[in-house]
């Protein structure tokens, strides 16, 4: 476990974060937690696997995170992923800019369909400026296995949907997994790009980040490099 100073990291599930967002600074008694405590909680997120189910929360590091106003302002976060399966989607983490954040960890074969039906997607390449220069490659990723997004379709704003299954969906017979936005139909691979022909005019965006350690992501930095 990492600690930094007198902070330390917590791990809270899905029912204890959705108390925190209800209740805010009332829940102090039942899970132990006080009102001073919880300024070190920075909240939790689900981790929901191929089949759509959300599991128990995985740990921001929260020792090393800012506060609220900086996150705004875009400082950086690091994220433990250590717990991450394979097909298992991190968030939306709200990390960035207050932007939420994705983290995926690609299966083999995930990022196996990445060439596959290049021609139905928009911008294959990542020509557009949508990533820093180091994930302007196939994967749009440092680490091919490990995918970091901003959360919001590039139409108008709202959260696309992982889905993850390889097979037949409602808004794409044809589907290899991805990311589908309920609010007007755009469609993302699982790399973030954009289908050809939905209102999405681009792909997912990709923040600055880097591994400081094989499992835990700073997200907001470029580690030196752009």
């Amino acid at each position: 476990m990492l600690e930094c100073g007198r902070s330390r990291q917590w791990w809270i599930d899905l029912k204890l974060a959705a108390k925190l967002h209800k209740h805010g600074d009332e829940l102090v008694s039942e899970n132990g937690l006080n009102p001073g405590r919880r300024n070190f909680l920075l909240g939790a997120t689900a981790v929901v696997g191929a089949g759509g189910v959300a599991g128990l929360a995985v740990p921001f590091v929260g020792s090393w995170n800012p506060s609220a106003k900086a996150l705004a302002a875009g400082a950086p976060i690091k994220v433990d992923v250590s717990r991450l399966g394979a097909g298992e989607i991190l968030g939306p983490i709200p990390a960035w800019r207050d932007k939420p954040i994705f983290v995926i960890k690609r299966s083999q074969e995930m990022i196996d369909l990445l060439n596959v039906k290049r021609d139905r997607l928009a911008d294959p390449d990542s020509d557009r400026p949508q990533q820093p220069t180091y994930a302007q490659n196939e994967t749009r990723s440092r680490k091919p296995e490990v995918a970091v997004l901003v959360g919001l379709c590039t139409h108008l704003s709202c959260s696309p949907k992982y889905r993850p299954a390889i097979e037949p969906q409602t808004f794409d017979p044809e589907w290899a997994g991805g990311f589908y936005c309920p609010c007007h139909g755009s469609k993302f691979d699982l790399a973030g790009r954009v289908y050809a022909g939905v209102p999405a005019p681009s792909n997912l965006e990709v923040p600055p980040h880097y591994f400081e350690t094989d499992d835990v992501i700073v997200i907001g930095e470029d580690g030196g490099l752009a």
